[in-house]
């Protein structure tokens, strides 16, 4: 995979937090990654434009054969190709996949959708504020409660859990595409 952005971490010895956004919209792409910019814990953020493509990404198929497994994954619903709504039901019907948290972050407000979301096993759905401060105010809550209280699941083989803090800018963005 290549890099979109490297900033590095000096002198941090945790496995970063594997973050997938599933997102369409470059707008909200780019406010997503700048609201994580200054996260207290070193992740790196894959994205990923699609259903099809998020689901080819967490079975590792061509281009994404050698894609992390995802600590949380952040799902828009409105996507093109397949849903997230699909890509929610898929992920937790797979006994591989249903541990990773994910939160659904999108623009509806409508009940069905929050409703429909939860009966899929969503672990959280938020709808995305308009307003650039609020917006990064909800991103920074989601980096306050899952990436630095909540213990995520570990992986078969790996090490899993918190990621420690840095204190600096400490995002890794990346696509496979670029």
């Amino acid at each position: 995979m290549n890099p979109i952005l490297v900033s590095p971490v000096i002198g941090h010895p945790a496995r970063p937090i594997e973050i997938l956004l599933v997102e369409d919209e470059p707008g909200d792409v780019r406010l997503t990654v700048e609201a994580l910019r200054t996260a207290r814990v070193h992740n790196r953020i894959h994205t990923v434009e699609d259903g099809v493509e998020a689901l080819d990404f967490l079975h590792r198929r061509p281009p994404y054969a050698d894609a992390p497994r995802p600590d949380l994954i952040l799902l828009d619903l409105n996507l093109p190709r397949k849903s997230g709504r699909e890509v929610l039901a898929e992920i937790k019907a797979d006994p591989k996949l249903r541990t990773i948290p994910v939160i659904v972050l999108t623009t509806s407000r409508a009940r069905d959708d929050v409703q429909r979301c939860y009966d899929l096993h969503a672990n959280c759905f938020i709808s995305k504020p308009m307003d650039w401060n609020e917006f990064d105010t909800v991103v920074k809550s989601i980096e306050d409660f899952w990436l630095t209280v909540a213990r995520l699941p570990s992986h078969s083989g790996e090490t899993g859990g918190f990621a420690g803090f840095a204190g600096n800018p400490n995002i890794e963005i990346r696509n496979p595409k670029s």
